[in-house]
């Protein structure tokens, strides 16, 4: 029970990573887990599934209402935070040639400034001492074709995680980027790939990688909460891949 009576937020929370690290810091007793979302039906699924310590807030976190939205939910519950996992992102891939400012100001206000602003605006309610782990990608530190701008997005958010440790150094709060490879999530329906696509890329994944198969949630949600936990106490400012060696060897 690593989070026994603590307060979590998780923002996007509904789906994939986000709703399976909502699922296990309740599995280790946190006393209220926050998750948002953009999607109204989507996120009340996800917290009537995850039962009466999870408090649903529709809120997009790329922009200024949405972040005050959850602030302002958490402070009607009196509540202060022990843990923030800045979960919240997408994924449009797109060829180089192909890329135009609208998909760039998409992925940058949602990856880049969504993060950014989302610590910003809760950082008056997160105790001293405090967890802030971040979801980076291993695409922030490899060169794959077409997501040039993505890529980009996930560089940011992992210096993100060694600025802020230094930046809240005074208070004891820790940051920290977690960064999955491939992991089968809903947002493998929403990239712009073809079906065709993305079983070519999931056997790709058999072949180089040395776990020999694509990612669940759920491992990526372990890692997540061991970032967020006591048991990384002296853990601050790293990136933690999790990607079955795919970005290693």
């Amino acid at each position: 029970m690593r989070f026994q009576d603590q307060i979590i937020a998780v923002t996007g929370g509904s789906t994939g990573i986000g709703y399976s690290a909502a699922e296990a810091f309740i599995a280790e007793g946190a006393s209220r887990v926050y998750i948002t979302g953009r999607t109204a039906g989507t996120l009340q699924t996800a917290a009537s599934q995850l039962g009466n310590r999870a408090v649903a807030v529709v809120a997009d976190v790329g922009t200024s209402a949405g972040r005050q939205a959850l602030k302002a939910a958490i402070e009607a519950n009196g509540d202060r935070l022990d843990v923030l996992f800045a979960n919240a992102g997408i994924a449009e891939f797109r060829g180089f040639a192909e890329t135009d400012e609208a998909l760039f100001d998409r992925v940058f206000d949602i990856n880049v400034k969504g993060v950014y602003f989302t610590i910003h605006t809760l950082l008056p309610l997160i105790r001293d001492g405090g967890s802030i782990v971040l979801t980076g990608s291993i695409s922030g530190y490899t060169g794959m074709a077409n997501t040039s701008v993505y890529s980009a997005s996930k560089a940011a958010v992992r210096s993100f995680a060694r600025t802020l440790a230094s930046d809240l150094k005074a208070r004891k709060i820790r940051v920290n980027t977690l960064s999955p490879g491939a992991t089968l999530t809903p947002i493998f329906g929403k990239v712009s790939l073809s079906e065709a696509e993305v079983a070519g890329f999931q056997a790709m994944l058999e072949t180089r990688a040395p776990a020999g198969r694509i990612g669940q949630p759920e491992e990526i949600a372990d890692a997540a909460l061991f970032l967020a936990s006591s048991g990384a106490s002296y853990i601050n400012g790293v990136e933690l891949s999790v990607d079955g060696g795919l970005a290693q060897v």
